[in-house]
């Protein structure tokens, strides 16, 4: 990653007031955090294995995105890999969202000690403000002490660097594994990227990992959902939903993240259920995303739910 810009954090995101894509205030302790979307708020446009459309999105459609939705911040995760770019590229893809005044976050999969290192490197080459990683990658499911090993033998890096590595609550482990692990390296460097949905897969509730998680979160994945219980009686389906739309407890979700001062961000995700073809879901999915982000900007405009 050779040629960085050498880009001032201080400068990379800032919008208008009016825009309501940034929130912060000062009630106590200052508390701050920006709006953005991810890769997975259009997992669909991007490509799903079998369900590919014509034109597959890329990073600079999906930075656009962003653009016409006036947020600030773009999470470019591992459904569309950084590391497969070449060099030009990637000095592309930096440029165009520093012309645009978007924050590029870098996600990675897979917490392997050379994916860990790639990932780094492209993490401070887009001046990323945390590495977002989720652990397991097929082939790769390590036990609680050997990721504890990965992760501090990766510290002395990632304090060098100045980048906070924020790991994914995935629905192998429960919470109170990814506080043991943050515990057993360094809190002040190791974080959460907290989703709300994953963790029922590990039959934990919100409640119970924002309990446990809240206060290493460095980074919000909001995703909505509704649970239905099938026609046959005999169970439930968790579907995703439009933020706002669902079960999540959003704004409470938001009051209890201000409480710690150190989540950064409000990412967007969607678990959109697929229409008979996938040129209907992924319009699906686009119309999901301006609802959404229409809800969450009116939120941040309502200051009432971050206050303590």
């Amino acid at each position: 990653m050779e040629g960085s810009l050498n880009i001032q954090k201080d400068k990379i995101g800032q919008v208008s007031e009016n825009s309501m894509t940034h929130w912060e205030e000062r009630k106590g302790n200052f508390v701050s955090m920006d709006l953005g979307i991810s890769s997975y708020t259009y997992a669909w446009a991007i490509g799903i294995a079998g369900h590919i459309p014509n034109k597959a999105m890329n990073a600079f459609e999906l930075m656009e995105k962003a653009v016409r939705l006036g947020v600030n911040r773009v999470q470019i995760a591992d459904n569309l890999p950084l590391h497969g770019h070449t060099s030009s590229e990637l000095k592309a893809i930096k440029n165009f969202a520093l012309e645009n005044g978007l924050s590029i976050e870098v996600g990675m999969r897979g917490m392997t000690p050379r994916n860990l290192e790639t990932y780094l490197e492209l993490a401070v080459f887009f001046n990323s403000p945390f590495l977002r990683a989720v652990i397991d990658v097929e082939g790769f499911e390590p036990e609680i002490d050997q990721i504890i090993g990965i992760v501090n033998e990766a510290l002395p890096k990632f304090k060098n660097a100045g980048l906070v590595l924020a790991m994914e609550n995935h629905d192998r482990f429960k919470a109170r594994s990814f506080v043991e692990i943050i515990e057993n390296t360094d809190k002040k460097w190791v974080g959460i990227c907290l989703d709300t949905i994953n963790s029922l897969g590990a039959d934990q509730s919100i409640g119970e990992v924002l309990k446990e998680l809240a206060p290493y979160t460095v980074n919000f994945h909001v995703k909505d959902y509704k649970i239905r219980r099938k026609p046959h009686k005999l169970g439930f389906d968790v579907l995703g939903a439009p933020a706002g739309l669902g079960m999540m407890p959003i704004d409470i979700i938001f009051q209890e993240l201000a409480k710690h001062n150190r989540c950064q961000s409000a990412i967007l995700e969607l678990w959109t259920p697929p229409e008979p073809n996938i040129k209907a879901t992924v319009a699906k999915e686009e119309q999901w995303a301006i609802q959404s982000i229409s809800f969450l900007k009116n939120l941040f405009k309502d200051k009432e739910v971050w206050t303590r």
